[in-house]
């Protein structure tokens, strides 16, 4: 499209507001919302003598106006309504000029549910609305380690199922409430551990007390895994000592930036004292960084009346409105005025510029420097499938976060495919993941287990659907035309845009994708297993009344599945094969 076609565009803007969206051909650029569609855009450019990119715009506005040569838009009812729109579609497709977050901001909380007779804690990601379940969190990380050391240190109810008194009790590590009366004693101790999760540093005593004594009896393993747990309670707020002296709780955000990266510190302040902080750093690109944050920071979990900034943003009576319906109760967005607020303000900022200092040598940077990838890729999904002879046929996403450098099994997928090779398979796969991308927000980049003709087709299936997203393909080195898979030593080929790569076997890149690939190959053996071991199930149990093999094979042909045969009338299984089998079906359904 010329640029002529461009002006076009902008004149015959509404003065609405709506969501803008800049191409270069097909290529998705930039996502933007607006309360006036018109005045926003045209303050984008300069028209006179010519159509071009406004001078007073950054750098980086100007490179995205001259890349520019399409521009759509979609206008909404309300300002709030292109604001959730905006973040939506930054999410799912990934302009190449917005700022883009990591999707993973539902971070685990510690909770304690008094409706039951002897309460227990337990971790948890999703918060229910229920005035007797108290939540404690969210925690950046130690929750786990913090959660050990509750059941340490207080007799509390170890088990969720327990019918009589087990090791716990004779450990004297549990009161058995399973098995005796012990009401009064149990609420004490009870109180006694939710008060230690407002300041969890009233354990570290029994925990160095417990830790010696494992070290003198010898039982160093168990001293090790104590004396980790003491490290990871002193680290819940290490970066930040603060203690209010009073019972409030609130959240604070600060930003900071450099021409490279944006960092943020987000603390959580619950009962007077910081219980976490949490830390993002990504590109620095176009963008409200603060709004999104707030949205990805509170789409699920609990949200504080009070939500402390540094400097006034365009977006808080939008925002206000926004987490106020999500938390049913008035949240109020407020620039630091009072000295206390304003020296939380200046500690999380200071927390911001130390983790935009550090260097980071991971394997994210390497693998964006080496392949030059659009973005560093904390969150990589994997893609690979498995059957045997046609049946059972299914597709595996793993899920690897390069921050927690750790398999994400929360987000594993598996898909039942219908498809009959490879090809299809993938495409059947990777479609249904590019149609979750609003519920689950895309990654910063796919591993496809394949050669180039999947690679392609990645690509194409993005491109289609507008979404900037980096893939690389590895697949098997092959002997003798066959795939060979050596432990330790395949010499794997990987594929990127249109180039292959040949790598060492020792290099680390070549290894670490390699490491992935196994992974979502192990996961999809094991689901087709399983799925294959039900379906032999069910295929014995059609055999033992005398159905035969092909008889099966043409109903599962043509209802795919043998939940689908089991629903299916007598009038339509008798049609696939014939009323013999039709009423034997039919009875044992009966």
């Amino acid at each position: 499209m010329q640029k002529s076609n461009l002006l076009d565009k902008i004149k015959s803007l509404p003065n609405s507001s709506g969501v803008y969206r800049y191409y270069h051909n097909n290529t998705l650029l930039y996502v933007g919302k607006a309360k006036d569609l018109k005045k926003r855009v045209k303050s984008y450019f300069a028209f006179t003598p010519s159509l071009r990119a406004n001078p007073k715009n950054s750098p980086r506005i100007i490179k995205l106006i001259e890349e520019a040569n399409n521009l759509e838009y979609t206008a909404t009812n309300s300002e709030l309504d292109a604001l959730i729109l905006e973040n939506s579609l930054i999410k799912q497709m990934r302009p190449k000029y917005n700022i883009l977050l990591r999707d993973d901001k539902t971070y685990p909380y510690i909770c304690c549910d008094l409706k039951e007779t002897y309460p227990r804690f337990e971790i948890t990601r999703k918060v229910k609305k229920d005035p007797l379940t108290k939540y404690y969190g969210p925690y950046a990380s130690g929750a786990k380690d913090l959660l050990e050391a509750l059941y340490l240190c207080y007799p509390l109810r170890q088990m969720k199922s327990c019918k009589k008194r087990c090791i716990f009790y004779d450990m004297s590590r549990c009161l058995a409430p399973c098995e005796f009366s012990v009401k009064d004693e149990y609420e004490n101790i009870l109180k006694q551990a939710l008060q230690a999760l407002k300041n969890p540093k009233q354990m570290l005593q029994t925990l160095n007390e417990k830790m010696f004594r494992y070290a003198d009896n010898e039982n160093y393993e168990e001293a090790a895994k104590i004396r980790d747990m003491i490290n990871h309670i002193k680290n819940l707020n290490q970066e930040i000592e603060v203690d209010l002296a009073k019972d409030v709780s609130f959240d604070v955000f600060a930003i900071t930036n450099n021409n490279e990266f944006l960092s943020s510190t987000r603390l959580v302040i619950n009962h007077g004292k910081v219980i976490s902080v949490i830390n993002e750093k990504i590109s620095n690109k176009e963008g409200d960084f603060l709004t999104q944050l707030i949205l990805a920071n509170y789409k699920e979990g609990i949200i504080p009346n009070n939500i402390y900034i540094e400097n006034h943003n365009e977006n808080i009576e939008l925002l206000e409105e926004y987490l106020s319906n999500l938390a049913n109760h008035k949240v109020n967005i407020k620039i630091a005025k009072t000295l206390e607020i304003k020296k939380l303000i200046q500690l999380a900022k200071n927390n911001a510029l130390i983790n935009l200092e550090k260097t980071e040598n991971n394997i994210a940077n390497k693998l964006k420097s080496f392949f030059n990838l659009s973005n560093t890729p904390y969150n990589i999904e994997v893609f690979d499938n498995s059957h045997f002879q046609g049946q059972a046929i299914i597709g595996a996403l793993i899920s690897y976060d390069v921050f927690s450098n750790s398999f994400n099994k929360n987000n594993y997928k598996r898909f039942n495919l219908t498809s009959n090779n490879d090809y299809e398979q993938m495409r059947e796969m990777l479609t249904r993941r590019i149609n979750s991308f609003d519920k689950s927000a895309c990654p910063d980049l796919w591993i496809i287990d394949g050669g180039k003709a999947l690679l392609d087709l990645a690509n194409e299936l993005l491109a289609q659907n507008e979404i900037n997203l980096d893939v690389i393909a590895i697949s098997k080195e092959k002997l003798n035309h066959l795939a060979h898979r050596a432990k330790g030593a395949a010499r794997d080929k990987i594929h990127f845009k249109d180039k292959e790569f040949n790598l060492k076997t020792s290099d680390e890149i070549l290894q670490f994708i390699q490491k992935l690939r196994d992974e979502a190959h192990r996961f999809a053996i094991t689901c087709h297993q399983n799925a294959k071991r039900k379906q032999d199930i069910k295929s014995s149990k059609l055999e033992q009344i005398g159905i035969s093999k092909a008889s099966i094979v043409k109903l599962l042909k043509y209802f795919e599945n043998y939940e689908n045969i089991y629903n299916a009338s007598y009038d339509e299984i008798a049609k696939v094969t014939n009323k013999n089998v039709a009423t034997k079906i039919s009875q044992i359904i009966k």
